[in-house]
């Protein structure tokens, strides 16, 4: 081979190379870094999800038995991001420089662990699924808050060394209040429910989290529910408040057994129905509609249902 054509060979070898490399670099499609905290430079997005309201279990603690000691519930703007880290970093150096950010954007340091923070972590403690099954010794996490007038931020960050590369896991978490209204209920839909099956599900009544408290935008589906009443006088019915599976037995009975009567006091107070013809209850988590094993399970299985007396 002339050393012209063996130099144009490698070129073209170089090229392909270079090509192949950019194209491994490039960042999920629709992914971005969270403008309160960049990439460790070099980082390359491998998976992202936002969702503009979500609920996220911030470990606060270390792992034991396949569950985190503490925890918070936390509830608003979820971004979950997923990088793979340059070649030559340690966990160590990453995390650090994660960490010094953080404290220098304002950020609290609420739990931070290395190395010994536990077994793996339980299955779906995260907004994208399978983030961590590498999950190794040299692992490092913090947890850590802003406060701000418009809402605290919540971050979560995990940092390991697979064995194979450096990743590092990121979770903020924007506390909002859901925009609410986005699913009515009317009249006509509830009377045909009770007509064909007896009872009737209502998801436009809303609590803030582990309260019994009816929120003012949940007038709208309340109004709706006296105007069933309205139109047949001879309807009684049971308001039976249900949760999802989060938190304990007696918790939870509690809990939907006062969002049952909160619901009976709107209607009886504001909207004006006999109090004769609503008896309340709870169910807590013991009739749900779906599993409790996703958010979406979840989010179904907290409701108010009205059951023909």
């Amino acid at each position: 081979m002339s050393t012209k054509l063996w130099m144009s060979s490698l070129f073209a070898a170089l090229l392909v190379g270079a090509l192949a490399g950019q194209a491994q670099a490039q960042d999920q499609q629709g992914s971005k870094d969270h403008p309160l905290l960049s990439r460790y430079p070099g980082s390359v997005i491998n998976e992202y999800s936002q969702k503009e309201f979500d609920e996220f279990e911030l470990p606060l603690s270390k792992l034991a038995d396949g569950k985190y000691e503490k925890t918070q519930h936390l509830e608003g703007k979820v971004t979950a991001i997923y990088y793979v880290t340059p070649e030559g970093r340690s966990a160590l150096e990453i995390y650090r420089n994660y960490d010094a950010a953080l404290k220098s954007g304002g950020f609290q340091t609420l739990f931070t662990c290395a190395k010994t923070c536990g077994d793996v972590p339980p299955h779906g403690t995260y907004p994208i699924e399978d983030a961590f099954g590498n999950y190794s010794a040299d692992t490092r996490y913090l947890a850590a808050k802003l406060g701000r007038a418009q809402g605290d931020v919540y971050v979560a960050l995990w940092v390991y060394d697979s064995g194979f590369d450096v990743k590092a896991f990121l979770a903020v978490i924007e506390m909002k209040p859901m925009q609410a209204g986005m699913v009515t209920v009317n009249a006509a839909s509830l009377a045909g429910d009770i007509s064909r099956t007896g009872h009737a599900s209502v998801y436009g009544v809303y609590f803030d989290t582990a309260k019994a408290d009816v929120k003012p935008e949940s007038d709208a589906a309340l109004s709706e529910i006296a105007k069933l009443l309205k139109q047949d006088p001879k309807l009684k019915l049971y308001v039976v408040g249900h949760t999802d599976n989060q938190g304990t037995f007696e918790s939870n009975l509690d809990l939907s057994t006062r969002r049952a009567n909160a619901v009976v006091q709107v209607l009886t107070s504001k909207h004006g129905v006999a109090a004769a013809r609503l008896r309340p209850h709870g169910d807590g988590a013991t009739a749900p509609v779906a599993s409790n094993d996703s958010e979406e399970g979840r989010a179904k299985n907290r409701r108010v249902e009205l059951v023909k007396q």
